[in-house]
């Protein structure tokens, strides 16, 4: 990875790269968290992935990985046509739980803000560009805790309930005559062969054709059912295996930050992260940022980079790591990754 003006970046094939920052501490109880940041793939990344974790209790920074435990992990996955999800996992009482959701991420080589938004009353929202992909909560689109309603399986349908949304028309009467219609008739436009030996061919017919007017066997019209009930469904009830906890959306307090990289192409840009608790000045933050930083990366291609982190060996930890992190801890929102941490109302 190297560090500059513009962001972070990735520079080997193949490698798992791992960062952290240590961070005035803070909790999202009775405050809505916001997760933003932004990535850009250069090249078609094949198959790889990038994420933001934020990190409770201590952590060894030395030993950062993909295996340190992570109260909220953010960020896209993607692997050839197959995967192109958006991973949403949070952890609680020690386990953690992946959004159900199938949500898809961008795959093309642009810049893209990815929002995560939880709220106190813990329901979510996701943005993709500040555009809402996705909403809910944390008690349905998660398998946190057992659902608050289940299917009674035990229900049977009552004995008189009539899910007959049609019923024949009891007043329908047949018409005089209609089982005597013929279901085929002569064809009144057959023409004895003029060559036609009855003696030897016997009493010519003509041959038989529909009838257009048999109409089949007669059946009562239909007309709906005044005692129609609807499809009978399984009633849904309380679930006694559920307790609420009203502190599901409290994370631990969050003490560190990290960025996690998996990738077979190079070129993987983290450019903005933000962390605070408030939207309405990051919403307009991102795209006017945006600009500047596009252009600027047109001419980080002509400069020289002045820092240079290598992925390292094992599990892709980093050269030059710990200075990294300590800059990005020392210096929020100014430079390198352009990290924006607020711990303000």
């Amino acid at each position: 990875m190297s560090v500059n003006l513009v962001g972070i970046q990735t520079y080997n094939d193949a490698k798992h790269y791992a960062i952290s920052a240590k961070i005035p501490e803070f909790s999202n109880r009775d405050r809505t968290l916001v997760v933003q940041y932004s990535i850009k793939l250069e090249q078609d990344i094949e198959c790889g992935g990038g994420y933001i974790k934020l990190h409770s209790g201590y952590v060894n920074q030395k030993k950062y990985g993909g295996d340190t435990p992570y109260s909220l992990m953010f960020g896209p996955d993607i692997c050839g046509t197959q995967t192109k999800k958006l991973h949403v996992i949070v952890s609680y009482q020690g386990q953690t739980y992946p959004i159900k959701k199938d949500i898809q991420c961008e795959t093309d080589k642009l810049t893209h803000f990815y929002t995560f938004i939880l709220r106190p009353d813990a329901s979510y929202s996701i943005l993709i560009d500040n555009r809402e992909r996705e909403t809910g909560s944390l008690y349905t689109d998660w398998d946190i805790l057992p659902p608050q309603k289940i299917k009674a399986v035990k229900a049977k349908k009552p004995a008189d309930w009539d899910d007959r949304e049609y019923i024949d028309d009891p007043n329908a009467v047949k018409p005089e005559g209609y089982d005597s219609i013929p279901a085929e008739i002569p064809d009144p436009k057959a023409r004895k062969p003029a060559d036609w030996d009855e003696e030897e061919d016997g009493m010519w017919k003509p041959k038989k054709i529909p009838n257009p007017a048999y109409k089949g066997p007669w059946k009562r019209k239909k007309i709906k059912n005044p005692n129609y009930k609807g499809k009978w469904k399984t009633p849904w009830i309380d679930n006694p295996d559920f307790e609420d906890d009203p502190d599901l959306y409290v994370m631990k307090p969050t003490k560190y930050v990290g960025i996690e990289v998996w990738q077979v192409r190079v070129f993987t840009q983290f450019i903005i992260l933000h962390i605070g608790f408030k939207l309405n000045q990051l919403k307009k933050m991102p795209l006017r940022k945006l600009r500047k930083l596009e252009e600027l990366g047109k001419m980080r291609r002509e400069r020289k980079r002045k820092m240079t982190v290598k992925g390292g060996r094992g599990r892709g930890a980093l050269e030059g790591y710990y200075l990294l992190s300590t800059y990005l801890s020392t210096f929020p929102g100014i430079f390198g990754c352009t990290f924006l941490y607020s711990n303000r109302d």
